[in-house]
């Protein structure tokens, strides 16, 4: 599971085993401080100075985090002996070997963070999702080659993969409709004069959506999800250890599926509870002078948001569950790990989450300068 957010890299021993992966779990440290300490909340709200602040905070712990990883990666690494040859040779192992293979694996993490950071900046799409995206892609096209060795090679009907296809194209249409679902709450504001001109006196609307998260519970989750793991790599020879590794916490078990789609539940709550305040909300419409029709303006108009929120989450919050534990159903009815990894689970979840947020920066992008963008007709509409 770890590799498939790296492209392969970490079972290839690569510079970049590791992956983006320490810095989403900094990340998380630093969101769960911002919602339990008060100075960490205290710079969530100072602007552009509290960012950099957080950023710099981020980095310091993905350094951390990355020298953690990496020692348990290099743990694993002198444990393993395929057909009693060592990965790692005898007169190599030691300090050395150690502490040069922990900083490589956390200068390719730094790498990985700083080239994410630079797309953000200067490309469009956020920079450390697409790192992702582009891992997880990067290894579609040998999934689709190993299924369709299956076929020819008589081990699955030509029938059965048909159905296998036409199934996985109603999961990624019901992603897209969990992500893109929202509930629209209409505010009406009024007239008021400011000097000569007149405002209000229109109907906007509040869209609500399905998934307020996106993909942040998935990816919460998932980093949560390899601590087990992480602590068990430090404990090769442990025949406990290694039994609730395989048995327990491993990736095709029933076990790690139920704590996995329970931990997304509150994730997705945790994380739309921080991305939307219901009472910034009406405080912000109450200024403006703007009402939902049949609730007062203020408190009860915080606890309508906060209700409808809560309501439209639960299903959500379930169906991203129910759509993350799906490969390892499909693994169970026969499907190959590499293909039913992309069936559904946090890598489809992760494609379609980035994959329609980066498209609607580039629709904004061409809408900004006059082109009528993806989902128009495609003509130009000139330069003027």
């Amino acid at each position: 599971m770890y590799d498939l957010f790296v492209g392969g890299a970490f079972s290839n021993a690569a510079i970049f085993a590791l992956g983006i992966m320490p810095y989403i779990s900094a990340s998380i440290v630093i969101q769960l401080l911002g919602a339990v300490v008060p100075y960490f909340a205290k710079l969530q709200k100072e602007g552009e100075e509290g960012r950099k602040k957080i950023t710099q905070y981020t980095r310091y712990g993905t350094v951390l985090i990355s020298l953690m990883q990496a020692s348990g990666v290099v743990a694993k690494l002198m444990s393993w002996a395929p057909n009693g040859n060592p990965v790692v040779p005898l007169g190599v192992r030691g300090a050395g070997f150690y502490m040069s293979t922990m900083i490589i694996l956390t200068t390719g993490t730094m790498f990985m963070m700083w080239l994410g950071e630079q797309i953000t900046e200067r490309g469009i799409g956020n920079g450390i999702s697409l790192i992702i995206f582009i891992g997880i892609v990067a290894r579609f096209p040998h999934a689709i080659l190993n299924e369709a060795q299956l076929v020819t090679g008589g081990t699955r009907n030509l029938i059965v993969e048909l159905v296998i296809l036409v199934l996985m194209g109603f999961i990624v249409a019901g992603v897209v409709l969990i992500t893109q679902g929202t509930r629209r709450i209409p505010v009406q504001y009024a007239k008021r004069v400011v000097g000569r001109k007149v405002y209000g006196g229109v109907t906007q609307y509040i869209p609500l959506r399905v998934n307020t998260a996106g993909v942040m519970p998935i990816i919460f989750a998932q980093a949560i999800m390899f601590v087990p793991q992480i602590v068990f790599s430090f404990f090769p020879e442990n025949e406990f250890m290694n039994e609730l590794s395989n048995n327990w916490f491993g990736y095709t078990s029933w076990t790690y599926s139920f704590v996995y789609a329970l931990m997304i539940v509150f994730f997705t709550y945790f994380y739309t509870a921080i991305a939307f305040n219901p009472k910034d909300v009406a405080d912000n419409m109450k200024k403006q002078g703007g009402f939902i029709p049949g609730i007062r303006p203020g408190t009860h108009t915080a606890e309508f948001v906060d209700n409808i929120l809560t309501k439209i989450t639960l299903p959500g919050s379930i169906g991203l569950a129910i759509i993350a534990i799906l490969p390892t159903m499909m693994i169970k009815l026969g499907v190959t790990p590499g293909f039913a990894s992309f069936f559904g689970g946090t890598s489809l979840l992760i494609m379609v989450g980035v994959a329609l947020d980066t498209l609607q920066q580039v629709e904004s992008h061409l809408l900004m300068r006059h082109y009528d963008g993806f989902m128009k007709s495609g003509k130009l509409r000139g330069r003027r």
